[in-house]
């Protein structure tokens, strides 16, 4: 079912894309991470924000 709520469909987009990822571990941590809230590793990377990559 769409979402055709303007602020709504921004507030789940900011929600599901705006992310960091571990490269050790995988796990999903805050945009304003330093480090990983799992392993405590530095090697963070933002999440791929590319739509249709498939």
């Amino acid at each position: 079912m769409p979402i055709t709520d303007v602020a709504k469909k921004q507030l789940a987009q900011r929600h599901r894309l705006f992310y960091k990822i571990c490269r050790k571990c995988a796990s999903r941590n805050p945009i304003s991470a330093e480090k990983c809230r799992r392993c405590r590793s530095r090697n963070l990377r933002l999440k791929n924000r590319e739509l249709g990559t498939k």
